[in-house]
């Protein structure tokens, strides 16, 4: 099949390489502009190598983006990792329309941060699913779904790096197989059961340390990488990454440093205790007790205080 490609980064780069792999003409690629310091994107470099060509533009929602997405005469749109907004006149541009990747089992979690919504609300299972774009916010229907385990130890960053990427690469190709064979499926998603998230920014990913302890573990992986769950500490957010339950519950109240060592900053909470390897405060992410010593830390006082 003759294939637009939309997307970025290291995954629509092995989406790219699959895709040549199976014979299929990749008309173009297109991906975000250059940000302004950094390597270029994966996406973008892999595609110069192989001779298809690139096209950048800040917005796809022109009429000139339009033209060019209709001269492309293309079979088929492949949508992965996409960040920038694709309207109708683009996604329906080629002649079986196009299809989007989304890392989770639909019309679940709905929404731009999937992932850390997911380990944030404590899910269990998870998986990944490519659906026939249409105009709403991954409400199009389902072509294929496969689920994935989420650990009790899983961060948003070791859920897709280690579970989600690889298997959403084999999924968007294989809907593209089934594409190419005519036995892809076009299965109406059941409204009832859609939920959707915002974006997981600051707002929400301040710890309140007196919610039961598996939430708070919840909190900090889910924000794990981005955005950082925090603790305020005068006007210096303390953001916590690698955490860990920690079963004991020292007599202390939920918030207070209870243990300072080399494999982390152990706070008391309420049914346990979180211990935290790394902290990022000011400067970069750094080992929780050199983060320890930087702050002014010191076990049996609260985490936030000044």
């Amino acid at each position: 099949m003759r294939i637009v490609l939309i997307g970025q980064a290291a995954f629509a780069q092995q989406v790219l390489d699959g895709l040549v792999s199976r014979g299929h003409d990749i008309a173009a690629v297109y991906c975000p502009p250059d940000a302004a310091a950094g390597r270029p994107d994966p996406l973008k470099s892999r595609a110069l190598e192989l001779g298809i060509p690139v096209r950048q533009h800040r917005s796809l929602k022109s009429e000139a983006v339009k033209q060019e997405f209709v001269e492309l005469d293309s079979d088929l749109g492949v949508l992965a990792y996409v960040t920038q907004i694709v309207p109708p006149a683009v996604f329906d541009a080629p002649r079986l329309g196009s299809i989007c990747f989304h890392p989770s089992l639909l019309p679940r979690y709905r929404g731009g941060s999937a992932i850390p919504w997911q380990v944030i609300k404590g899910e269990k299972r998870t998986g990944v699913t490519v659906f026939w774009t249409d105009d709403g916010i991954d409400t199009g229907p389902i072509l294929l779904q496969k689920e994935a385990e989420i650990d009790a130890d899983d961060t948003a960053g070791t859920l897709y790096f280690k579970k989600l990427f690889p298997l959403g690469v084999e999924v968007v190709l294989e809907s593209v197989d089934r594409i190419g064979d005519g036995t892809a499926p076009r299965i109406a998603q059941d409204e009832s059961l859609a939920t959707y998230d915002p974006l997981c920014r600051d707002e929400h990913a301040e710890v309140d340390w007196t919610r039961p302890i598996g939430e708070v573990h919840d909190l900090v992986r889910g924000c794990d990488p981005q955005p950082g769950a925090f603790s305020r500490r005068g006007d210096v957010l303390v953001r916590l990454f690698d955490a860990r339950v920690d079963a004991s519950a020292p007599a202390l109240k939920p918030g207070v440093v209870a243990a300072i060592g080399e494999d982390g900053v152990v706070i008391a909470g309420n049914g346990g205790s979180l211990r935290v390897a790394r902290i990022r405060a000011a400067g970069g992410k750094v080992a929780a007790a050199e983060a320890a010593a930087e702050l002014g830390l010191a076990v049996g006082k609260p985490l936030p205080a000044a």
